[in-house]
């Protein structure tokens, strides 16, 4: 295949909004091979390894623990590969190197239970610091392999709360702002204009490039990096308004009461369309990528978002989840996926959130 059929600056922007970046279409072995090749040369030699997902949030707390520790080597891992991340740590990490896992969430304990027991007993020590929905079963069931499992509530902290307070050392008065201005936009919350220039530079940026420029200069982020936003911006909004121009608000059942669902498609910012969803009428919002994932979130009026998400391969919190329904055999399914807009994804969701019972199911009771 040309390079050029894959080359996000040869298409238009409508093009753009309907398919998925570079890195989709390079396969996951050869990708893997990449990374852990990568993350091999990150890790042999460190005594503090973090294992994080490498959004704001799991970055900040990665520059809290280096600079607690004076240095602390990175591997990447999403909700999707958390356990990839522990195996990584277990087969490249030192012996004894003492262990940060910070802002993942096992849907249930048996996906990561070997690769956790394997890295318990190779480390010195594991910490694990989130913020998300656990089941009581996955969390006396990660302490009792023994790690050091602190989980603060979803709704008040994000996970860089968690390591600000939760880490026994003094932590510099500007890495505990950053802690509570990423907070602002995990929990969109949204009252400081900082979070929103954290997010995307987490976004656009290498995972080092971030940590190392965070730790150095917290939530006020140098004037060189403010205008690279600027820049990149530009392109930012034009994707939002294509997602919500897409955009179609359903009324639905969903646990016995009315729902307005606003439904859309494309490569975005799934937040910024949500709310623009929001604005419009909807209590809740579906964002379904061109990758085949689809962001979910709520409001006031639906906090039901990872009840959703569990249904169809995913997880979360109460107004912010996300999902990818295991619906694609080969690639004519990603090629109807790309040409309808999602649609085979945005049935699938939309008959989660009918499904829903009529009373919000516990954590315990989800599990199993």
């Amino acid at each position: 295949m040309e390079d050029w059929v894959i080359d996000d600056d040869t298409l238009s922007l409508e093009r753009k909004s309907r398919l998925p970046g570079r890195g989709f279409f390079v396969p996951d072995d050869v990708s893997a091979a990449q990374e852990d090749e990568e993350i091999r040369a990150r890790v042999e030699d460190a005594d503090v390894i973090v294992v994080t997902d490498p959004d704001a949030d799991g970055l900040a707390c990665a520059a809290i623990v280096r600079a607690v520790h004076g240095d602390a080597a990175v591997v990447p891992a999403g909700p999707h590969n958390l356990e990839d991340g522990l195996e990584r740590a277990a087969e490249y990490g030192p012996k004894g190197a003492t262990v940060y896992v910070c802002d993942l969430c096992p849907d249930r304990y048996e996906y990561v239970a070997d690769e956790l027991e394997r890295l318990v007993s190779h480390a010195g020590a594991v910490h694990w610091y989130d913020h998300h929905q656990w089941t009581d079963d996955a969390m006396e069931r990660v302490r009792a392999a023994g790690v050091d499992l602190v989980v603060g509530e979803s709704d008040e902290e994000c996970t860089a709360d968690v390591a600000v307070r939760a880490i026994d050392a003094e932590i510099p008065r500007h890495l505990a702002e950053l802690a509570a201005v990423t907070r602002d936009h995990d929990l969109w919350i949204k009252e400081d204009p900082r979070s929103d220039d954290l997010a995307d530079y987490s976004h656009w940026s290498d995972d080092e490039e971030y940590v190392e420029t965070v730790r150095e200069h917290g939530p006020d982020l140098p004037q060189e990096v403010m205008a690279f936003l600027e820049e990149e911006r530009v392109e930012k909004q034009a994707l939002i308004e294509k997602a919500t121009e897409r955009a179609e608000l359903l009324t639905l059942e969903a646990g016995g009461e009315d729902l307005t669902v606003g439904v859309t498609y494309g490569r975005c910012s799934q937040n910024e369309v949500a709310e623009n969803l929001r604005e419009q009428g909807a209590d809740a919002a579906v964002v379904v990528k061109p990758a085949g994932s689809a962001s979910i979130r709520g409001s006031e009026g639906f906090e039901r978002c990872h009840e959703v998400a569990r249904q169809v391969n995913g997880g979360g919190h109460p107004r912010a989840a996300g999902c990818k329904p295991d619906i694609y055999d080969d690639m004519l399914d990603y090629a109807h996926h790309w040409s309808t807009g999602g649609a085979v994804t945005k049935q699938v969701i939309l008959a989660a959130f009918r499904a829903l019972d009529e009373e919000p199911a516990d954590a315990d009771e989800d599990d199993e």
